[in-house]
């Protein structure tokens, strides 16, 4: 047992408004890895708490993903929409890609007044936005309508500044060392 003289950890923090619940809108952006994972981090927790979680994936569509297969196991508490087509860089086509994530921007505003799911991912929707596929004004004016007790989680990088500002949380990852630069491709369970 350390003794109170010794121990320097803070303890200054005082609690600046009652504990409320409500349902926060969560923003994981920046040019780290790490951005989807931390949002299906957040469905684990959601899912031990008895919620059910939904995940819309803009971009994601042409792998099979790790996260899709894992999605399954979890039955009816885990549903994963992959209406994406892949890469921008891969499809070549604006008027396509426009399409394609309003196709995708319509399920994410079925599921957010849906009563089934308490937790809705709209992963790489920041990267939509930044791309001009989706305007922000629309995706705020949504998010604002959405029920109060509803979480919302968007992940991708390049988040609009409107986006960050209407947002509970924000983490930006940031990449210190990425084995890509080196010419180690993707790997399958840890990036896939």
């Amino acid at each position: 047992m350390t003794p109170r003289s010794t121990d320097k950890a803070p303890r200054k923090f005082k609690l600046k408004a009652k504990n409320q619940k409500k349902g926060l809108i969560l923003v994981f952006t920046g040019g780290g890895k790490g951005k989807t994972t931390a949002a299906l981090g957040t469905a684990m927790r959601a899912m031990g708490q008895g919620m059910s979680v939904a995940m819309v994936q803009f971009i994601k569509g042409a792998w099979k993903t790790g996260e899709l297969k894992s999605a399954k196991k979890f039955g009816k508490k885990f549903d994963v929409f992959t209406m994406g087509e892949g890469f921008t860089w891969n499809t070549q086509n604006f008027d396509r890609d426009v399409a394609t994530a309003q196709k995708a921007w319509k399920k994410c505003c079925q599921l957010m007044h849906d009563k089934k799911h308490q937790l809705i991912i709209l992963d790489e929707i920041n990267y939509c936005m930044a791309y001009g596929f989706l305007k922000p004004k629309e995706v705020i004016k949504q998010l604002m309508k959405k029920p109060a007790n509803k979480h919302v989680i968007l992940t991708g990088n390049k988040a609009p500044k409107a986006i960050l500002h209407i947002s509970d949380l924000v983490t930006e990852m940031r990449s210190q060392k990425h084995p890509y630069d080196r010419g180690i491709v993707a790997q399958a369970g840890i990036d896939f």
